[in-house]
């Protein structure tokens, strides 16, 4: 059984330049790097107005970065795999299990 989700791969030339499909993965790379650092920027901003802006550029690279992956998924370049129902019963388990725990501790 094929458990992978995806489009139709477009084609890009393999040479050792760099092709279309090189650029966006580039750009995907440094969009998420760039969300993960703004995410750490913003649990150390001690100023209001400093959050705020930090919170505007994380949620503005967050944005691209999904269109990004959008992109790369339409192309057939990014796939998905679909997960085994046993193991989506398991983790809901597992997190049933630590939610009330979860819910005490606040």
């Amino acid at each position: 059984m094929n458990n992978k989700i995806s489009n139709p791969k477009t084609d890009v030339p393999n040479t050792p330049e760099m092709n279309d499909k090189d650029y966006i993965t580039t750009m995907l790379s440094i969009e998420k790097v760039m969300a993960k650092d703004y995410a750490v920027a913003l649990t150390e901003a001690s100023n209001t107005d400093l959050y705020n802006d930090y919170y505007d550029m994380f949620d503005d690279v967050s944005n691209m970065q999904r269109e990004i992956y959008n992109l790369m998924f339409k192309k057939g370049w990014y796939c998905l795999e679909m997960a085994e129902e046993n193991k989506i019963t398991q983790k809901l388990n597992t997190l049933e299990q630590e939610l009330p725990q979860l819910e005490n501790n606040s």
